[in-house]
């Protein structure tokens, strides 16, 4: 069988290009305009590829939801081991960046439509994110427990509050700063 020359046969890693491209796509139309053809002619494969890759359409979106998980558990991370002063603070500052700067990745890896009990990658992804933040509020212990989530609620409810528009910015604020004072202040 015979490819058309302008049809390339062979991908690479297609299940990479084709995450990056839903990506771009997510943060541009939103989660509405995820379809896997559609997705399959931006990277420019047939149809049927993506297929290979993921189950349907709920698995592309949970596959893109382990990804933001695996960025995000990676910067929490990266902010813990910088040891900071005050590293549950540097830790919600890093959670509130990372939903302004990918609010519609954010959006989905949070939605109530991934039933995280059906799909054990994006329960275990998002697992090691909350590990993260637990660790650095007490750890294994009970009381650890309750401070991470405690400390999960408040920094997840700033951060959808300024993703809504429910915190207005004022002219000239930098952003940083607020999240700042605002983390601090608690």
């Amino acid at each position: 069988m015979s490819t058309p020359s302008n049809a390339p046969y062979h991908h690479g890693d297609l299940r990479r290009a084709l995450l990056d491209a839903a990506l771009l796509i997510l943060e541009r139309e939103g989660e509405t305009g995820l379809g896997l053809r559609d997705l399959a002619r931006a990277v420019g494969v047939s149809p049927a590829a993506p297929y290979r890759h993921f189950d349907g359409r709920a698995g592309l979106l949970e596959a893109l939801a382990v990804t933001g998980f695996q960025r995000f558990t990676r910067a929490m991370a990266d902010v813990s081991l910088s040891q900071p002063s005050d590293p549950l603070a540097a830790m919600g500052k890093t959670y509130v960046l990372f939903a302004l700067n990918n609010a519609a990745l954010f959006r989905l890896m949070f939605s109530p439509q991934l039933k995280r009990d059906n799909r054990p990658g994006l329960r275990m992804a998002a697992d090691a994110a909350f590990a993260t933040l637990r660790h650095v509020s007490g750890g294994d212990a009970p009381a650890g427990r309750i401070a991470a989530l405690a400390a999960w609620a408040r920094v997840h409810g700033l951060a959808v509050l300024l993703l809504d528009g429910q915190i207005a910015i004022q002219a000239g604020e930098d952003i940083d700063v607020l999240v700042s004072q605002i983390i601090e202040n608690q």
